[in-house]
């Protein structure tokens, strides 16, 4: 027999996964409850879905801004999806308030990863690797402790792996997975703009596209 759910909780595993009704009350199901360990198993899903997606060409989207700190902090948002259509509702326009509002709190320097330019790359490992040096570690140690600080960075300067400033339990590439999930379509930064007002210089990051891949 399958757990018993209750509307209640139903209600409350979407109003923190923005996962549809069906898709909350079945992993409320398996968590016998456990609404926690739910809202783990849609991130999975979630993840899963945006993973399958991920190839799909996203021409279509929209520009958002957020201005912040009484005007002193402007942020302008590419978000893109597959049709305008999911470009035009509330789940998407939320998303992009969100993510926009995030970059101007949290002043990423990249969108992902891989758009980290080599040379900070290396000049950030070099940092690192001489930090460790100093303690008097074997080479293959040092070299783990250089791994591990760089995933820190990338966490710290990349939009896409920083924690969500509304919720940090959860990563930006995890908030845009939950909403492909329920969108049902890929969803990805374009790019962004960072503007403080007095601040010497101002961040604008972009990403290229994936490439679409055969269906």
């Amino acid at each position: 027999m399958s757990e018993k759910i209750d509307a209640k909780q139903v209600k409350e595993l979407r109003e923190k996964s923005g996962a549809p009704v069906g898709d909350c009350l079945k992993a409320l199901q398996e968590t016998k409850g456990n609404i926690e360990d739910a809202f783990v198993v849609l991130r999975k899903r979630g993840m899963a879905s945006a993973q399958k997606k991920a190839a799909r060409t996203t021409n279509e989207g929209a520009v958002g801004t957020y201005i912040h700190a009484g005007g002193k902090i402007g942020v302008l948002l590419e978000l893109n999806c597959e049709s305008d259509f999911v470009a035009r509702t509330e789940d998407f326009q939320g998303l992009l308030k969100d993510v926009a509002m995030h970059i101007a709190a949290s002043d990423p320097r990249y969108v992902k990863s891989e758009d980290v330019t080599a040379a900070d790359m290396e000049r950030e490992k070099e940092i690192y690797r001489a930090q460790a040096a100093a303690t008097g570690k074997p080479a293959p140690v040092i070299e783990k402790i250089v791994e591990g600080k760089m995933a820190k960075f990338y966490e710290e300067v990349c939009l896409l792996d920083q924690p969500f400033i509304k919720d940090q339990t959860i990563s930006i590439k995890e908030l845009i997975a939950t909403k492909v999930g329920k969108l049902g379509e890929n969803i990805t930064v374009r790019r962004f703009a960072r503007f403080k007002v007095g601040a010497p210089e101002w961040t604008v990051a972009t990403t290229k596209p994936v490439e679409a891949a055969a269906e």
